[in-house]
Protein backbone atom coordinates (compact mmCIF):
# COMPACT_ATOMS: atom_id res chain seq x y z
CA UNK A 1 0.00 0.00 0.00
CA UNK A 2 1.34 3.21 -0.82
CA UNK A 3 2.18 6.02 2.05
CA UNK A 4 2.14 9.05 -0.69
CA UNK A 5 1.06 12.18 1.52
CA UNK A 6 -1.31 14.56 -0.57
CA UNK A 7 -0.36 17.81 -1.87
CA UNK A 8 -3.28 19.70 -0.27
CA UNK A 9 -2.95 22.98 0.63
CA UNK A 10 0.12 23.98 -2.17
CA UNK A 11 -0.76 24.99 -5.15
CA UNK A 12 1.48 25.67 -8.52
CA UNK A 13 1.09 29.04 -10.36
CA UNK A 14 2.35 32.08 -12.84
CA UNK A 15 3.83 29.95 -15.43
CA UNK A 16 6.30 32.21 -17.64
CA UNK A 17 8.29 31.14 -20.98
CA UNK A 18 10.68 33.39 -22.38
CA UNK A 19 10.32 33.62 -26.22
CA UNK A 20 13.40 30.95 -27.39
CA UNK A 21 16.01 31.95 -29.53
CA UNK A 22 18.13 29.18 -32.05
CA UNK A 23 21.69 30.60 -30.99
CA UNK A 24 22.80 33.42 -28.37
CA UNK A 25 25.68 35.26 -27.51
CA UNK A 26 23.90 35.65 -23.85
CA UNK A 27 24.82 33.79 -20.47
CA UNK A 28 22.24 30.77 -19.12
CA UNK A 29 22.15 33.54 -15.89
CA UNK A 30 21.04 35.84 -18.73
CA UNK A 31 18.06 33.55 -19.77
CA UNK A 32 17.19 32.50 -15.84
CA UNK A 33 16.72 36.08 -15.04
CA UNK A 34 14.66 36.40 -17.75
CA UNK A 35 12.58 33.65 -16.31
CA UNK A 36 12.51 34.62 -12.69
CA UNK A 37 11.49 38.17 -13.80
CA UNK A 38 8.63 37.17 -16.11
CA UNK A 39 7.10 34.48 -13.70
CA UNK A 40 7.48 37.07 -10.18
CA UNK A 41 5.84 39.62 -12.52
CA UNK A 42 3.24 37.59 -13.56
CA UNK A 43 3.08 36.70 -9.69
CA UNK A 44 2.86 40.76 -9.01
CA UNK A 45 5.60 39.97 -6.67
CA UNK A 46 9.54 41.50 -6.12
CA UNK A 47 12.09 39.33 -5.72
CA UNK A 48 12.49 39.95 -2.11
CA UNK A 49 9.13 38.06 -2.11
CA UNK A 50 10.10 34.60 -2.71
CA UNK A 51 12.48 32.64 -0.65
CA UNK A 52 13.01 29.66 -2.05
CA UNK A 53 14.53 29.05 -5.78
CA UNK A 54 14.65 25.66 -7.83
CA UNK A 55 17.43 26.02 -10.84
CA UNK A 56 17.66 23.64 -13.55
CA UNK A 57 20.61 24.47 -16.13
CA UNK A 58 22.78 22.41 -17.86
CA UNK A 59 24.98 26.04 -18.91
CA UNK A 60 24.93 27.71 -15.85
CA UNK A 61 28.84 26.73 -15.06
CA UNK A 62 31.17 27.56 -13.38
CA UNK A 63 28.21 28.63 -11.40
CA UNK A 64 26.03 26.71 -9.61
CA UNK A 65 22.31 27.51 -8.31
CA UNK A 66 24.63 29.01 -5.44
CA UNK A 67 26.37 31.83 -7.46
CA UNK A 68 23.04 32.37 -9.72
CA UNK A 69 21.33 33.69 -6.42
CA UNK A 70 24.22 36.22 -5.71
CA UNK A 71 23.66 36.96 -9.41
CA UNK A 72 20.06 37.37 -9.21
CA UNK A 73 20.05 39.24 -5.87
CA UNK A 74 18.13 36.90 -4.01
CA UNK A 75 18.12 35.48 0.14
CA UNK A 76 16.90 32.38 0.21
CA UNK A 77 16.16 30.22 2.57
CA UNK A 78 15.82 26.87 0.81
CA UNK A 79 17.58 26.66 -2.44
CA UNK A 80 17.63 23.18 -4.93
CA UNK A 81 19.65 22.12 -7.76
CA UNK A 82 17.92 19.71 -10.29
CA UNK A 83 20.44 18.03 -12.83
CA UNK A 84 17.76 15.50 -14.35
CA UNK A 85 17.54 17.07 -17.96
CA UNK A 86 14.22 16.33 -18.90
CA UNK A 87 12.41 15.04 -15.75
CA UNK A 88 13.38 18.44 -13.89
CA UNK A 89 10.30 19.80 -14.26
CA UNK A 90 7.97 17.20 -12.43
CA UNK A 91 10.99 17.06 -9.45
CA UNK A 92 11.55 20.85 -8.83
CA UNK A 93 7.71 20.56 -8.58
CA UNK A 94 7.70 17.69 -6.18
CA UNK A 95 10.67 18.90 -4.23
CA UNK A 96 9.19 22.22 -4.09
CA UNK A 97 5.98 21.44 -2.83
CA UNK A 98 7.05 19.51 -0.20
CA UNK A 99 9.06 22.39 0.73
CA UNK A 100 6.15 24.75 1.09
CA UNK A 101 4.02 22.28 3.42
CA UNK A 102 6.60 21.73 5.82
CA UNK A 103 6.92 24.89 6.21
CA UNK A 104 10.34 25.23 4.86
CA UNK A 105 9.87 28.31 2.41
CA UNK A 106 6.49 30.13 1.80
CA UNK A 107 7.15 30.74 -2.32
CA UNK A 108 9.47 29.03 -4.07
CA UNK A 109 10.48 29.75 -8.11
CA UNK A 110 11.26 26.92 -9.98
CA UNK A 111 13.43 28.17 -13.10
CA UNK A 112 14.92 26.08 -16.09
CA UNK A 113 16.98 27.60 -19.17
CA UNK A 114 19.98 27.69 -20.84
CA UNK A 115 21.90 29.76 -23.34
CA UNK A 116 23.14 27.93 -26.67
CA UNK A 117 26.06 29.66 -28.20
CA UNK A 118 27.37 27.98 -31.43
CA UNK A 119 29.76 25.35 -29.60
CA UNK A 120 27.26 25.07 -26.75
CA UNK A 121 25.95 21.71 -27.74
CA UNK A 122 29.33 20.22 -28.62
CA UNK A 123 30.87 21.09 -24.96
CA UNK A 124 27.80 19.88 -23.37
CA UNK A 125 28.01 16.75 -25.02
CA UNK A 126 31.56 16.13 -24.73
CA UNK A 127 31.71 16.10 -20.25
CA UNK A 128 27.88 14.53 -20.32
CA UNK A 129 28.37 12.05 -17.89
CA UNK A 130 31.30 9.90 -17.02
CA UNK A 131 30.35 7.20 -18.98
CA UNK A 132 29.44 8.62 -22.07
CA UNK A 133 33.39 10.10 -22.00
CA UNK A 134 35.10 6.49 -21.32
CA UNK A 135 32.53 3.74 -22.67
CA UNK A 136 31.04 5.35 -25.54
CA UNK A 137 32.59 8.56 -27.13
CA UNK A 138 35.86 7.24 -27.46
CA UNK A 139 34.82 4.28 -30.00
CA UNK A 140 33.30 6.90 -31.90
CA UNK A 141 29.56 6.70 -30.95
CA UNK A 142 27.71 9.71 -31.23
CA UNK A 143 25.71 11.95 -29.05
CA UNK A 144 21.59 11.84 -28.24
CA UNK A 145 20.63 10.98 -32.17
CA UNK A 146 23.09 8.12 -32.65
CA UNK A 147 21.73 6.72 -28.92
CA UNK A 148 17.74 7.51 -29.90
CA UNK A 149 18.41 5.96 -32.87
CA UNK A 150 19.51 2.34 -31.32
CA UNK A 151 16.16 2.72 -28.74
CA UNK A 152 14.10 3.06 -31.55
CA UNK A 153 15.62 0.96 -33.61
CA UNK A 154 14.74 -1.93 -31.01
CA UNK A 155 11.31 -0.56 -30.30
CA UNK A 156 10.55 -0.82 -33.98
CA UNK A 157 11.97 -4.29 -34.06
CA UNK A 158 10.29 -5.54 -30.59
CA UNK A 159 6.88 -3.77 -31.52
CA UNK A 160 6.17 -3.08 -35.13
CA UNK A 161 6.17 0.67 -34.88
CA UNK A 162 6.76 2.51 -38.30
CA UNK A 163 8.06 5.47 -39.10
CA UNK A 164 4.90 6.49 -39.78
CA UNK A 165 3.15 5.72 -36.27
CA UNK A 166 6.16 7.96 -35.14
CA UNK A 167 5.53 10.52 -38.29
CA UNK A 168 2.23 10.90 -36.47
CA UNK A 169 3.54 12.53 -33.50
CA UNK A 170 5.54 14.90 -35.07
CA UNK A 171 3.32 16.33 -37.57
CA UNK A 172 0.53 16.47 -34.84
CA UNK A 173 2.78 18.30 -32.97
CA UNK A 174 3.68 20.93 -35.95
CA UNK A 175 0.30 21.33 -36.16
CA UNK A 176 0.19 22.49 -32.58
CA UNK A 177 3.46 24.51 -32.40
CA UNK A 178 1.68 26.54 -35.80
CA UNK A 179 -0.60 27.60 -32.97
CA UNK A 180 1.87 28.74 -30.57
CA UNK A 181 3.68 32.57 -31.10
CA UNK A 182 6.84 31.71 -29.31
CA UNK A 183 7.18 27.95 -31.35
CA UNK A 184 10.53 28.21 -33.83
CA UNK A 185 8.79 25.87 -36.34
CA UNK A 186 7.09 27.61 -38.23
CA UNK A 187 6.49 25.86 -41.19
CA UNK A 188 3.69 22.94 -41.77
CA UNK A 189 4.83 19.62 -41.80
CA UNK A 190 3.46 16.74 -43.66
CA UNK A 191 3.77 13.04 -43.08
CA UNK A 192 5.06 13.06 -46.25
CA UNK A 193 7.78 15.68 -45.30
CA UNK A 194 8.21 13.35 -42.25
CA UNK A 195 9.15 10.74 -44.46
CA UNK A 196 10.85 12.37 -46.96
CA UNK A 197 13.04 13.98 -44.71
CA UNK A 198 16.98 13.63 -44.60
CA UNK A 199 18.68 10.71 -42.41
CA UNK A 200 20.30 11.85 -39.25
CA UNK A 201 20.86 8.10 -37.51
CA UNK A 202 19.25 4.89 -39.20
CA UNK A 203 15.99 5.19 -38.46
CA UNK A 204 16.35 8.30 -36.71
CA UNK A 205 15.73 10.98 -40.08
CA UNK A 206 15.45 15.44 -39.42
CA UNK A 207 11.42 15.49 -37.47
CA UNK A 208 12.56 13.07 -35.49
CA UNK A 209 15.36 15.02 -33.48
CA UNK A 210 14.82 18.40 -31.05
CA UNK A 211 16.75 21.35 -31.69
CA UNK A 212 18.71 22.57 -29.25
CA UNK A 213 17.80 26.58 -28.69
CA UNK A 214 17.94 29.50 -25.87
CA UNK A 215 15.43 30.32 -23.48
CA UNK A 216 14.07 29.38 -19.96
CA UNK A 217 10.28 28.65 -18.28
CA UNK A 218 9.60 28.83 -14.72
CA UNK A 219 6.79 28.89 -12.34
CA UNK A 220 6.14 29.31 -8.69
CA UNK A 221 4.91 26.51 -6.35
CA UNK A 222 3.36 28.62 -2.96
CA UNK A 223 0.06 27.68 -0.67
CA UNK A 224 -3.06 27.86 -1.46
CA UNK A 225 -4.00 30.44 0.73
CA UNK A 226 -1.35 32.72 -0.85
CA UNK A 227 -2.34 32.40 -4.37
CA UNK A 228 -5.71 33.01 -3.08
CA UNK A 229 -4.98 36.47 -1.32
CA UNK A 230 -3.30 37.47 -4.11
CA UNK A 231 -5.93 36.35 -6.98
CA UNK A 232 -3.88 34.44 -8.77
CA UNK A 233 -5.20 31.45 -10.94
CA UNK A 234 -3.31 28.32 -9.94
CA UNK A 235 -3.32 24.64 -10.22
CA UNK A 236 -3.75 21.86 -7.95
CA UNK A 237 -1.01 18.99 -7.88
CA UNK A 238 -2.80 16.17 -7.45
CA UNK A 239 -0.31 12.83 -7.53
CA UNK A 240 3.37 12.76 -8.66
CA UNK A 241 5.59 9.83 -8.93
CA UNK A 242 9.61 9.89 -9.49
CA UNK A 243 12.26 7.30 -10.37
CA UNK A 244 15.62 6.83 -11.36
CA UNK A 245 17.95 3.89 -12.55
CA UNK A 246 14.76 1.80 -13.04
CA UNK A 247 14.89 -1.93 -14.46
CA UNK A 248 18.74 -1.46 -14.91
CA UNK A 249 18.59 -5.45 -15.78
CA UNK A 250 16.98 -4.36 -18.85
CA UNK A 251 19.14 -5.30 -21.85
CA UNK A 252 18.08 -2.52 -23.51
CA UNK A 253 15.31 0.47 -22.53
CA UNK A 254 11.77 -0.62 -23.30
CA UNK A 255 10.25 0.93 -20.71
CA UNK A 256 10.40 3.57 -18.25
CA UNK A 257 10.62 4.62 -14.56
CA UNK A 258 7.40 5.54 -14.74
CA UNK A 259 6.20 1.77 -14.90
CA UNK A 260 7.51 1.69 -11.62
CA UNK A 261 4.68 3.64 -9.58
CA UNK A 262 2.08 4.39 -12.39
CA UNK A 263 -0.35 2.89 -9.93
CA UNK A 264 0.58 5.02 -7.65
CA UNK A 265 0.16 7.49 -9.50
CA UNK A 266 -3.43 7.21 -10.59
CA UNK A 267 -4.26 6.10 -7.38
CA UNK A 268 -2.91 9.17 -5.33
CA UNK A 269 -5.21 11.53 -7.88
CA UNK A 270 -8.10 9.52 -7.95
CA UNK A 271 -8.15 9.65 -11.02
CA UNK A 272 -7.02 7.33 -14.49
CA UNK A 273 -5.93 7.64 -17.86
CA UNK A 274 -9.56 8.15 -19.59
CA UNK A 275 -9.71 11.19 -17.14
CA UNK A 276 -6.84 13.52 -18.69
CA UNK A 277 -8.00 16.57 -20.75
CA UNK A 278 -4.54 16.54 -21.90
CA UNK A 279 -1.26 15.03 -22.17
CA UNK A 280 2.03 16.47 -22.30
CA UNK A 281 4.46 13.96 -22.44
CA UNK A 282 8.60 14.39 -23.06
CA UNK A 283 9.74 14.30 -26.35
CA UNK A 284 13.24 15.10 -27.37
CA UNK A 285 12.32 11.48 -29.71
CA UNK A 286 9.10 10.21 -30.53
CA UNK A 287 9.63 6.94 -29.27
CA UNK A 288 10.18 8.34 -25.72
CA UNK A 289 6.82 9.88 -26.33
CA UNK A 290 5.13 6.21 -27.45
CA UNK A 291 6.87 4.50 -24.05
CA UNK A 292 5.05 6.83 -21.78
CA UNK A 293 1.81 6.45 -23.32
CA UNK A 294 2.57 2.78 -22.46
CA UNK A 295 4.03 3.38 -18.92
CA UNK A 296 1.64 5.67 -17.62
CA UNK A 297 -1.49 3.07 -18.29
CA UNK A 298 -2.83 4.33 -21.28
CA UNK A 299 -2.28 1.20 -23.39
CA UNK A 300 -0.29 -1.90 -22.82
CA UNK A 301 3.45 -2.41 -23.40
CA UNK A 302 4.07 -2.45 -27.28
CA UNK A 303 0.65 -1.14 -27.34
CA UNK A 304 0.97 2.93 -28.37
CA UNK A 305 1.65 2.52 -32.21
CA UNK A 306 -2.14 1.18 -32.49
CA UNK A 307 -3.04 3.45 -29.85
CA UNK A 308 -2.20 6.16 -31.28
CA UNK A 309 -2.70 5.78 -34.76
CA UNK A 310 -6.41 5.85 -33.74
CA UNK A 311 -6.49 9.27 -31.79
CA UNK A 312 -6.13 12.90 -32.99
CA UNK A 313 -3.45 14.51 -30.67
CA UNK A 314 -4.09 17.84 -32.18
CA UNK A 315 -5.15 20.75 -29.35
CA UNK A 316 -8.48 20.02 -31.29
CA UNK A 317 -8.66 16.53 -31.04
CA UNK A 318 -9.40 13.62 -28.84
CA UNK A 319 -6.02 13.26 -27.27
CA UNK A 320 -4.41 16.51 -27.29
CA UNK A 321 -0.94 15.95 -26.61
CA UNK A 322 1.98 18.60 -26.31
CA UNK A 323 -0.65 21.26 -27.33
CA UNK A 324 2.38 24.07 -27.29
CA UNK A 325 4.38 22.18 -30.46
CA UNK A 326 6.59 19.99 -27.66
CA UNK A 327 9.99 20.12 -27.99
CA UNK A 328 9.96 18.74 -31.59
CA UNK A 329 8.63 21.87 -32.70
CA UNK A 330 8.82 24.57 -29.91
CA UNK A 331 12.68 23.94 -29.69
CA UNK A 332 14.84 22.59 -26.56
CA UNK A 333 16.04 25.16 -24.49
CA UNK A 334 18.52 22.66 -22.72
CA UNK A 335 16.92 21.92 -19.36
CA UNK A 336 13.71 23.99 -19.68
CA UNK A 337 12.37 21.14 -22.20
CA UNK A 338 11.88 19.54 -18.80
CA UNK A 339 9.21 22.34 -17.87
CA UNK A 340 8.20 22.95 -21.31
CA UNK A 341 4.93 20.29 -20.96
CA UNK A 342 4.88 21.66 -16.93
CA UNK A 343 4.35 25.64 -18.08
CA UNK A 344 1.98 24.59 -20.92
CA UNK A 345 0.11 22.47 -18.84
CA UNK A 346 -0.33 24.76 -15.97
CA UNK A 347 -1.64 27.59 -18.66
CA UNK A 348 -4.24 25.18 -19.48
CA UNK A 349 -6.04 24.09 -16.45
CA UNK A 350 -5.67 27.58 -15.61
CA UNK A 351 -7.32 28.26 -18.87
CA UNK A 352 -4.40 30.70 -20.14
CA UNK A 353 -3.04 29.20 -22.88
CA UNK A 354 -4.43 31.26 -25.35
CA UNK A 355 -4.31 30.11 -28.83
CA UNK A 356 -2.93 26.37 -27.78
CA UNK A 357 -5.72 26.11 -25.27
CA UNK A 358 -7.76 22.60 -24.96
CA UNK A 359 -11.10 23.33 -24.80
CA UNK A 360 -12.97 22.99 -21.06
CA UNK A 361 -9.61 21.65 -19.84
CA UNK A 362 -9.41 20.47 -16.21
CA UNK A 363 -7.07 17.37 -15.96
CA UNK A 364 -3.36 17.08 -17.07
CA UNK A 365 -0.41 15.08 -16.84
CA UNK A 366 2.98 16.01 -17.48
CA UNK A 367 5.48 13.33 -18.06
CA UNK A 368 9.42 13.86 -17.92
CA UNK A 369 12.30 12.24 -18.99
CA UNK A 370 15.87 12.95 -18.66
CA UNK A 371 20.15 11.98 -18.64
CA UNK A 372 20.45 9.12 -21.75
CA UNK A 373 23.09 7.03 -20.89
CA UNK A 374 24.54 5.32 -23.97
CA UNK A 375 21.00 2.62 -24.12
CA UNK A 376 18.64 4.41 -21.66
CA UNK A 377 17.38 7.50 -19.90
CA UNK A 378 18.28 7.53 -16.13
CA UNK A 379 15.35 9.96 -14.57
CA UNK A 380 12.03 10.08 -15.06
CA UNK A 381 8.62 11.67 -13.59
CA UNK A 382 5.39 12.69 -13.64
CA UNK A 383 2.81 14.67 -12.17
CA UNK A 384 -1.10 14.95 -12.32
CA UNK A 385 -1.97 18.71 -12.51
CA UNK A 386 -5.94 19.97 -11.73
CA UNK A 387 -7.67 23.16 -12.10
CA UNK A 388 -9.20 25.10 -9.03
CA UNK A 389 -12.65 24.66 -10.60
CA UNK A 390 -12.10 21.03 -11.41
Amino acid sequence: MSRRQSYDGVVVTAPFSTPYQRYSTQTAHYWLARALKGTLDAAGLRKDGIDGLSVASFTLFPDSPVGLSQHLGVTLRWLDSIPMGGASGVVALRRAARAVQAGDAEIVACLAGDTNHIDSFRKLLSSFSRFAMDAAYPYGYGGPNSMFALLTDRYMQEYGATREDFGRIAVAQRDNALRNPNALMKKPLSLEDYLEARPISDPIALFDCVMPCAGAEAFLVMSEEEAVKRGLPFARVAGTIERHNAFPDDPIQLRGGWAVDVEDLWSMAGMKPADMDLVQTYDDYPVISMMQFEDLGFCGKGEAPAFLRDRDLTVTGDLPHNTSGGQLSAGQAGAAGGFLGMVEALRQVTRNAGPTQVADAKHALVSGFGMINYDRGLCSGAAILTGESA
